[in-house]
């Protein structure tokens, strides 16, 4: 906001009334916004309308909590979320390296054909049901409360580790307590992802808001690799630790979240558009739950995208969120509100948002497998061992977004959002790229510095990012607009899940038949079952070097490997598979490298075109959102860059009233 623009702004104090009044030269619809969403604040807190302002008829009836006395408030809702956020990515991929400690420990083989959906929902249930779930609970914060809304999230997520962690069954009973009880730990994770950013947008203000988003992004995108490297620590000594040891940080968040924060956000006591929601959740559930079992062999297919049942799960999906689309347009209370898409620093960044997550959802399950599958063994490393080792060597990429992230947060708040998401994602593509430059059996530190890259490019895109997008949000639209941008979020990883597999069991399927039929009977396999070997799908031999397993013990068996002359200790030793796969994998890598920097490069350039470039209060005369104007008034003032005469019965709070 300009000089000039600054001194058309006046505040008016009467006797335990504050009021702002916009005078000529905004523009008249910035004037008639405001308008509508002036209030006064009596000194016995009840909230009036300024007198001789008429109250629009439609206008959301936006009620704010008085502010915290607590100054240092803002730092106890930034702990308490970051812990949140922590616990909730921690243990969406902390299942992923520890799954064959969990599998064996309740006698259990994945990979046989009628257990392959036990594998799937224990790693993708959790995202699904978060995907799914996050809007609506942003809405049901922005009317019933977001502290609220997030301690029922945080209590919810800690009982259904504790469940989990007591796990006592085995079989397919065991297995499936623990897909229920994950579902339930998604439906407190979906509390958390939707209220915990509102929260900080409500406690922040519109200048620091950048370092506290993240602070927090830190927290969300490392909690993710935290939990691979936990996982394969706490996996091998005992199975229930990797669900025990959330318990403890839970209890402490829950209590601590239920006596110290604070709902002092903007309300909208609305009522709940239950079709938008049932047809949301029915859409986007089906044509999840239909990119899940894509993934699976079907009859003579190696992947499952002809299944009549896949084919109309998704199909059924996008014929319901169509519906869903026309439903929001015509009621007066959306769960979508589509008018937030007119905000450009929205719509665009969230695109951005989306297209980066489509890009590197599934770029940790394919490190994973290339560590696991070729390079370790390959490097004298057994098996058994891969999930932790891989999760270790993966640890530069976790380094660079934590050294990166906060760094970013801080400085866009300076100097603006636009240079450092653009930047980052350059770095993100630079460092695809490298990624299919360097050879399969590439040396270490390379592959680190590679890793380090991505990191850095990861964290200066996230935090500016997320905080451009909450920052043109009005204050009464911050849960429901948070949830939004989670939805795409966590939908685009698990679209980019399918998608990545997708990809490399057709960049296998091309060579690697050939290459697994002369190869095994070059040691001597029978011709009959090196033959019936090599037609497999490939997504078995994907899954078994996720797993750790040895790829070769699980496709031939005990009887074909005790028949070989050396009893297959050749064929199942560190060396044969991973040469075997290693062309093969080499294609399916380019697919998916080539496929993410596509999807990144129109992620780049929604970036460059989000148009929020400039820091916070550097001269925007036309702000997109009332509540941010107010926002700025108030912090400019404090700077004394406005006149005020400010009583202490007359404190302003930080929403527009």
């Amino acid at each position: 906001m300009d000089v000039e623009g600054k001194s058309h702004i006046y505040r008016h104090f009467h006797p335990g009334v504050t009021c702002l009044v916009l005078l000529s030269k905004f523009p008249s619809g910035v004037v008639a916004a405001f308008m509508e969403g002036c209030r006064v604040r009596s000194a016995d807190g009840v909230n009036q309308q300024i007198s001789g302002i008429p109250e629009a008829e439609d206008a959301p009836k936006a009620v704010a909590e008085p502010p915290a006395a607590n100054p240092h408030y803002k730092w106890i809702a930034l702990s308490n979320t970051t812990l949140g956020i922590l616990m909730a990515t921690i243990n969406s991929s902390i299942v992923l390296i520890a799954l064959p400690d969990i599998f064996r420990g309740i006698n259990i083989n994945p990979l046989s054909p009628g257990n392959t959906s036990y594998l799937l929902w224990m790693m993708m249930g959790f995202l699904v049901v978060t995907a799914v779930l996050v809007v609506t609970f942003g809405r049901l914060g922005d009317i019933y409360g977001r502290v609220r809304m997030y301690n029922m999230g945080f209590a919810l997520f800690t009982v259904s580790s504790i469940l989990l962690a007591a796990t006592w069954m085995q079989g397919s009973a065991a297995a499936l307590w623990l897909i229920g009880w994950r579902v339930v730990q998604g439906v407190g994770g979906a509390f958390l992802f939707a209220n915990s950013t509102a929260i900080l947008t409500d406690a922040f203000p519109a200048r620091q808001r950048g370092l506290a988003l993240g602070i927090n992004s830190v927290a969300g995108i490392s909690g993710s690799f935290f939990g691979l490297l936990l996982g394969g620590l706490l996996g091998p000594v005992n199975w229930h630790y990797v669900f025990l040891v959330s318990v403890p940080f839970g209890v402490f968040g829950t209590f601590w979240a239920y006596t110290r924060l604070q709902d002092n956000g903007v309300r909208q006591h609305n009522s709940m558009d239950w079709w938008g929601n049932i047809t949301f959740a029915g859409g986007l559930i089906a044509l999840l739950v239909g990119i899940t079992y894509g993934i699976q062999p079907y009859g003579g297919h190696t992947m499952g995208w002809t299944n009549p049942w896949v084919l109309t799960a998704m199909i059924g999906g996008l014929v319901v969120l169509a519906a869903f689309v026309i439903i929001e347009l015509n009621v007066a209370e959306p769960l979508f509100s589509l008018g937030l898409f007119q905000i450009r620093s929205f719509s665009a960044g969230n695109i951005a948002s989306l297209l980066v997550s489509l890009g590197r959802g599934g770029l940790q399950f394919v490190l994973l497998i290339w560590l696991q599958g070729i390079w370790l063994p390959q490097h004298g490393y057994s098996f058994s061992e891969t999930p932790l080792w891989a999760s270790i060597y993966m640890i530069p990429l976790t380094v660079g977004f934590l050294v990166a992230a906060p760094l970013s947060g801080i400085l866009s708040d300076r100097f603006g959002a636009r240079m450092f998401t653009v930047g980052g994602l350059i770095v993100i593509i630079v460092s695809f790229g490298l990624f299919v430059a360097i050879p399969v059996n590439f040396s270490y530190p390379l592959f680190a510095l590679i890793l380090l890259l991505n990191g850095v490019g990861i964290g200066l895109f996230s935090s500016p990012n997320r905080a451009d997008v909450m920052n043109g949000l009005p204050a009464n639209k911050r849960g429901v607009g948070a949830g939004m941008t989670a939805t795409f979020q966590n939908s685009a990883i698990v679209l980019s899940i399918g998608l990545v597999f997708t990809l490399m069991v057709i960049g296998l399927s091309r060579t690697l038949p050939a290459a697994m039929f002369n190869g095994l009977a070059d040691q001597g396999v029978p011709a009959s079952t090196a033959q019936t070997v090599s037609m497999l799908p490939p997504i078995g031999v994907l899954f078994s070097a996720f797993l750790g397993y040895n790829p070769m013990q699980q496709l031939l068996g005990h009887q074909t490997l005790a028949a070989l002359p050396d009893g297959g200790a050749y064929v199942t030793g560190r060396a044969f598979f991973p040469r075997l796969i290693s062309g093969p994998f080499a294609d399916g890598l380019a697919a998916v490298f080539a496929f993410s920097i596509v999807a990144l490069v129109i992620a780049l350039v929604a970036s460059v075109m989000a148009g929020a470039g400039s820091p916070v209060g550097a001269g925007r005369r036309e702000p997109a959102v009332v509540g941010a104007l107010l926002e700025e008034v108030e912090e400019e003032e404090e700077l004394g860059l406005i006149p005020a005469q400010v009583t202490e019965d007359s404190e302003p709070s930080r929403h527009p009233r």
